[in-house]
This record gives C-alpha cells, sequence and structure tokens, in this order.
C-alpha cells in the first residue's frame, strides 16, 4: 500500500485505529520511547526498540529482517512514540530506511507514526486524531 490518502479504505482506518487505541490502553508513562512495528494491530508484529545511536544501513538490515519474519504482503509500518503527531527526529531517523527495505522486497510500504492520540503519516501528512479513544 502506497502513501496514505483520503478516503482511507475501511480495513486500513480500522487498523490504524487499533494501533493507537493498542498504545492508549498499554502505555500510561509520560513518555514513551519510540518503537518500531511490522506487521499488523493486532495481529502478528515484530517490534524493535529505538536506539538513537543506530545507523541508516543498520535500520534498514532490522526493518528488512521483520519484514521477512512478518507473514503476508499487507504489513503496516507504524512508530509508536510520546509527543506530538508532528515530525519528530524518531519519524525521520526510521523513515528512510523503511522505504529502503520495502524496495529491497518490492513492496510499498505504509508508514504511520502513532501517539496516544492519534496517527500521520509523514509522507503525505494524512492524519486522524482523538482525543478519548476508547474501544468500540
Amino acid at each position: 500500500m502506497p502513501v496514505l490518502q483520503d478516503p482511507l479504505p475501511r480495513a486500513v482506518a480500522r487498523l490504524l485505529r487499533r494501533a493507537v487505541l493498542d498504545l492508549a490502553v498499554s502505555e500510561h508513562r509520560l513518555h514513551v520511547a519510540p518503537v518500531l512495528h511490522v506487521g499488523l494491530p493486532g495481529g502478528p508484529v515484530v517490534s524493535v526498540a529505538d536506539d538513537p545511536a543506530w545507523d541508516h544501513g543498520l535500520r534498514t538490515d532490522l526493518v528488512a529482517t521483520a519484514l521477512a519474519a512478518v507473514p503476508g504482503p499487507t504489513a503496516l509500518v507504524w512508530l509508536t512514540r510520546s509527543g506530538p503527531s508532528s515530525l519528530h527526529d524518531a519519524d525521520a531517523a526510521w523513515l528512510g530506511p523503511v522505504l529502503a527495505a520495502y524496495a529491497e522486497h518490492r513492496r510499498e510500504p505504509t508508514f504511520v507514526v502513532v501517539t496516544r492520540h492519534g496517527w500521520t503519516d509523514p509522507r503525505s501528512g494524512l492524519t486522524r486524531q482523538w482525543k478519548r479513544i476508547r474501544q468500540r
């Protein structure tokens, strides 16, 4: 799936909402360290805690390994972190490696940044926010 654009397919919107809800329910600390996830929210996922010392090549290898470990061609990539939805250093540090790893696998990535209150596609700027996300 390429860059996210409106209108979102219902299935993708549900998956992204699930990623936000999972973070909001599981993390109660004020600061959430960045963690990259590859897979499907609520399904098989490989997660990697971020280390700011990693370079582009190591991050690309980590994403490629995670991508190979997750079954199916529709794996999403999302970075969970605290803070506002505006572009953050961790977002920029992971975006290039995600694009490179997916290109190696000849696939088109969906990369979003997830916070407790919403998600953002840093490539298109598409975003969804909730004041209080709740289980339906």
